[in-house]
């Protein structure tokens, strides 16, 4: 019994000293708070320097998801015009991003180094569609990044800064 007051003393004790402290806001979106080094946010598919797509298709990352969030559907390279390196290619890559937790685990799945977690937040939206995002919203840069794809400097930094 002395031991539960004890400890509701001290949190009561916490929530005064914390009750007179100047608050901290963040005018957001003109400012924006320092995110952690390891932050994974929006999802993006990569693409060699050649300009090839690195997702060959097979569909690991999906087997990787706990959320069961990604949906990806192989189709034949074409030898004549190929789409990535490999005999296939992802003809159709969607990642819902509401079922989405952000773990992780699809870019540790990955064995080509295709889809990586970039520091960037997700935008809110308040329609359910913008949150489906397909092969085409993946392989675009994100906003503010300049229109190029990470080179492989790039994606070895990252996976020594996140593994």
């Amino acid at each position: 019994m002395l031991r539960g007051v004890g400890a509701l003393l001290k949190g009561m004790a916490t929530t005064l000293r914390l009750f007179f402290s100047k608050p901290i806001t963040v005018q957001y979106p003109e400012q924006r708070r320092d995110l952690p080094r390891r932050f994974r946010g929006r999802h993006r598919l990569t693409r060699h320097e050649n300009g090839l797509e690195r997702c060959i298709g097979c569909s690991l990352c999906a087997a990787a998801c706990p959320a069961d969030a990604i949906i990806v559907e192989a189709s034949e390279n074409d030898p004549a015009h190929p789409v990535s390196p490999g005999e296939r290619y992802a003809s159709r890559y969607e990642i819902d991003l509401y079922r989405c937790i952000f773990c992780g685990e699809c870019e540790a799945a990955c064995p080509v180094d295709a889809i990586v977690l970039t520091p960037t937040l997700v935008p809110s939206d308040y329609s359910r569609q913008s949150f489906v995002v397909n092969k085409q919203d993946l392989l675009e840069e994100v906003s503010g990044d300049p229109k190029r794809p990470l080179t492989e400097s790039e994606l070895a930094r990252r996976s020594l800064s996140v593994r």
